[in-house]
């Protein structure tokens, strides 16, 4: 077996050794317990997220790419468009008039659409000049709007750090409004998941939660509901699997009261989306059968296919991930085929999408559509 056809795990275990490190060492450079560098090695425990493996890679002194088993030259540390980004939100002043707040909120429409479809690459595009016009406009709405688009793809990209930069900016501009800040609320959480900072996402999510209130409207519910589930799957993160599982029956509840359908705040919460995160949070309890079994039922459900393709799609790679943990690869590029046929973005330039690819590709004979995917994000022998 080729050092490209090592599972991640056995990676850092042999890079870990050439550093002349022990597992305790490194579990405490990283700040991490031992028994979860152990797991990681072992495979046990998925290492899927993009942040992490840039974590792990500069305490052993490697590339990323080097770590997923790729040559330095096929992937990015930055993919392309993010320090157009990072230059945005670097500036505190625009010399340029903003458009009227009516273009902008439309611009800001666009944006949003544009990101529930997956268009990323266009996104990236527009996301710079959209900051530089919301910054300078006087509008709380608008620009917390574009603080949170920008945070929600920047940790699509493996840009957790920047992403909470956006999100504590829109958090910044929502002022004294409990409804913008309960939607920024949920960009803090996110991004702060993402950076494996799961105990500060928890205090976040579920203090916000908790200031949303039963006289607001539908539209704000979801937003709590949105809150109670960040915060169920932050808890998983931290060990508390009791507490996700009562944070998850409060979200249940609120989706069941939900009347109607109103999503004013893009959250795309609802009953489905409550039970995508029971799938999550069987998984996160190493219990693939009742997440796999979770999962085959929730994806038959006539509100599945009413989410949105960046929903579903990003959703397709946790149902890959939970696969591969499983030991059954070809279940897992299945969900990745069907992600890149809800949204290609999804599957063709997330960094969790190249290892999981990587991970189906080692199969032989690999699993029907693997080497296509393989071929389209850069991961060719």
């Amino acid at each position: 077996m080729s050092s490209d056809d090592l599972p991640i795990g056995r990676r850092v275990a042999g890079w870990r050794v050439r550093r002349s490190m022990t597992q305790q060492m490194l579990a405490d450079r990283l700040r991490r317990s031992k028994s979860w560098v152990d797991k990681i090695e072992r495979g046990v425990r998925p290492l899927d997220r993009y942040s992490v493996i840039q974590e792990l890679s500069r305490v052993l002194r490697v590339d990323p790419e080097v770590l997923l088993g790729q040559p330095p030259s096929t992937l990015s540390s930055t993919p392309p468009g993010v320090d157009d980004i990072r230059a945005a939100l670097a500036r505190y002043d625009n010399p340029q008039a903003p458009p009227q707040t009516g273009e902008l909120r439309r611009q800001v429409g666009h944006a949003w659409l544009s990101y529930q479809h997956a268009h990323y690459p266009e996104l990236l595009r527009v996301l710079p000049g959209l900051l530089d016009a919301a910054q300078g406009a006087q509008s709380p709405e608008v620009l917390v709007q574009a603080y949170r688009i920008t945070a929600l793809l920047l940790v699509k990209l493996g840009e957790a750090d920047l992403a909470w930069l956006a999100a504590d900016r829109a958090m910044g501009a929502a002022g004294d409004d409990p409804a913008l800040a309960a939607t920024a609320a949920v960009s803090v959480g996110q991004a702060l998941r993402a950076s494996g900072r799961d105990r500060l996402a928890l205090a976040a999510t579920l203090a916000a939660a908790n200031r949303v209130r039963p006289q607001r409207s539908a539209g704000e519910w979801a937003v709590g509901g949105t809150l109670l589930v960040q915060a169920a799957l932050a808890a998983a993160g931290c060990g508390e699997y009791h507490r996700a599982g009562e944070l998850t029956e409060r979200a249940a509840g609120v989706a069941t009261n939900l009347r109607g359908y109103d999503d004013q705040h893009r959250t795309s919460f609802g009953p489905v989306a409550v039970e995508l995160v029971r799938v999550l949070l069987a998984a996160a309890r190493d219990n693939s059968v009742e997440a796999l079994r979770r999962h085959s039922i929730v994806v038959r459900r006539e509100g599945w296919r009413w989410l949105p393709a960046e929903y579903r799609g990003a959703y397709l790679l946790d149902a890959a991930r939970v696969y591969v943990h499983a030991g059954d690869l070809r279940g897992a590029a299945r969900a990745l085929v069907d992600a890149d046929s809800v949204a290609p973005a999804e599957v063709r330039g997330r960094p969790l999408a190249r290892t999981l690819i990587a991970d189906c590709a080692r199969a032989r004979p690999a699993p029907a559509g693997v080497a296509r995917l393989a071929t389209l994000v850069g991961l060719t022998r």
